[in-house]
């Protein structure tokens, strides 16, 4: 079938021809063509159906048991190529399954399916070239390893059960890579990694927790990130029922507007749970966009509830269970007290302030006005520079940007917070737009009211600079930065800035 090769004919030689044909395809494909898995497995494709025609073309079939050659020679070059077409095959198959064998483009998920598939790719190529190269009866071979494969199995029943608990887990899909799952026993985490023998967890201690396939299999669980990853929260709150109940879930609804931390479809709600002459007991459900917002959601929704309950003239109901007086007396008690004014009690509340004495305070809150605004107006346009700063007394606004046909939303106000700092003290424009989402109570500030008290005590420009230059750095300042005005403004050039625009004497 096969000639000697001579010196003449290496070309010709069927040999050479097979030799150089696998070397070149295993370096371009197992080398040139790693990084490149779809060009891989064009090139393992290509060289595998040449090396195939090759084979044919020599009258050498490689799935087939042929007659065996008088000389040594060709014996070992005929199961040498078989050998070598073999395992081009399986590269080929692998190469196929690296490729298309992911599941929805996450690698780390489907690595598991993807390894029992290219093992039993490779258990089939050893097979065929036990059967076709060394002509040995396969069946007989599977059936003397059945007790081997017996005494493996008890040995190993525990791995087993692991490795069939995964490939169970990773086809039915209960949750994949990323996902937050809890347990029934309490055990929680988001899933980092899956593998032949177990599940790992981050939880929210960042420690990493490894649970074995097959625990997973038996035990409930539930998927916190499916179908989607948003994430449904709620929290309980208590109001002594002062005013009627309808008129406190306004104010309910008003703080989950005031939140910028939770979704707006769908719709958070706001549901009465109880009603005594104690207390309104009301549970507020809301959505953020993954698990890992519902801790901060929360903080920023009770630091709301705080805020908008006392601008409401509310009270939080004590705890059921709590001791100490009766709520009436508390009541009483509370009416005892001195009353601050409005306006006293807002600069009370704001950092800009803080420097101010009880004598400074007063003055400039006799000077404030309040105004209110309907829902859906719009208190400032961007690019607007105002002259005045605007304390929000009641309600919830909204800051957005005009970016071309974009408008982004840069924020949310709530009572307690304040706008127009930089306009009212170094004359900077708006960069956003400020639009009611309620009916809104705001106290206005104008420049015109804080110039006798930095004439009368000039000092106040240093402290008044101190404070907004740190807002500036901590971003906690008002959406009020037109171009690079105020970033990177230093102490100094704020006092200037103030002193220039009020007409201080330096």
């Amino acid at each position: 079938m096969l000639d000697n090769p001579t010196w003449s004919g290496v070309l010709a030689d069927p040999v050479v021809q097979a030799g150089t044909l696998a070397v070149v395809g295993a370096i371009v494909t197992r080398i040139a063509l790693r990084p490149f898995p779809s060009w891989k497995l064009a090139g393992q494709v290509f060289f595998f159906a040449a090396l195939t025609v090759l084979l044919l073309y020599h009258d050498i079939v490689p799935y087939e048991v042929g007659p065996a050659p008088a000389s040594t020679f060709e014996r070992v070059f005929i199961a040498l190529a078989k050998v070598v077409w073999w395992i081009n095959a399986a590269w080929a198959l692998i190469a196929f399954v690296r490729v298309f064998l992911i599941f929805e483009r996450q690698p780390r998920e489907g690595r598991l399916v993807q390894d029992l598939v290219i093992g039993l790719i490779y258990l089939g190529a050893i097979l065929s070239v036990v059967a076709y190269v060394f002509s040995f009866p396969v069946g007989t071979l599977i059936a003397t390893s059945g007790v081997f494969a017996i005494i493996l199995g008890l040995a190993m029943q525990s791995t087993l059960s692991d490795v069939f608990s995964g490939i169970a887990l990773n086809l039915g899909r209960p949750y994949t890579i990323g996902d937050w799952i809890v347990l029934n026993d309490g055990v929680e985490g988001r899933v980092v990694e899956t593998n032949w023998r177990s599940t790992h967890l981050l939880n929210g201690s960042n420690d990493l927790v490894v649970l074995p396939n097959s625990f997973l299999a038996k035990v409930g669980l539930t998927n916190l990130s499916s179908p989607d990853r948003s994430h449904g929260a709620s929290l309980t709150v208590r109001v002594v029922p002062t005013i009627g109940p309808s008129a406190i879930i306004e104010v309910m609804r008003t703080v989950l507007l005031s939140s910028g931390s939770i979704l707006t479809e769908p719709k958070p709600g706001v549901q009465i749970k109880s009603l005594t002459s104690d207390a309104v007991e009301l549970e507020l459900s809301f959505r953020v966009r993954d698990i890992g917002q519902a801790g901060p959601a929360k903080n920023e929704i009770f630091d709301l509830l705080y805020r908008h309950i006392k601008a409401a003239g509310l009270t939080l109901a004590r705890p059921i269970d709590a001791a100490g007086p009766p709520p009436d007396q508390l009541q009483s008690e509370e009416v005892m007290k001195p009353h601050r004014p409005t306006p006293l009690k807002l600069l009370d509340a704001i950092p800009l302030f803080f420097s101010l004495t009880e004598d400074e305070k007063e003055t400039l809150a006799a000077s404030m006005t309040r105004r209110t605004y309907k829902k859906d107006s719009i208190l400032i346009e961007q690019g607007d520079t105002v002259a005045s700063l605007m304390i929000v007394r009641n309600g919830a606004l909204v800051a957005t940007r005009q970016e071309g046909h974009k408008e982004i939303e840069l924020g949310r106000l709530a009572p307690g917070d304040y706008f127009g700092e930089s306009g009212l003290l170094i004359g900077v424009g708006e960069a956003a737009s400020l639009r009611a989402l309620t009916f809104v109570v705001v106290y206005e500030i104008a420049q015109a009211s804080l110039t006798p008290l930095l004439h009368d005590r000039p000092g106040i420009a240093e402290e008044l600079a101190a404070t907004l230059s740190h807002r500036i750095e901590t971003g906690q300042h008002s959406f009020a930065t037109e171009g690079a005005a105020l970033n990177g403004g230093s102490v100094g050039s704020l006092v200037t800035r103030i002193r220039h625009l009020f007409k201080v004497p330096q």
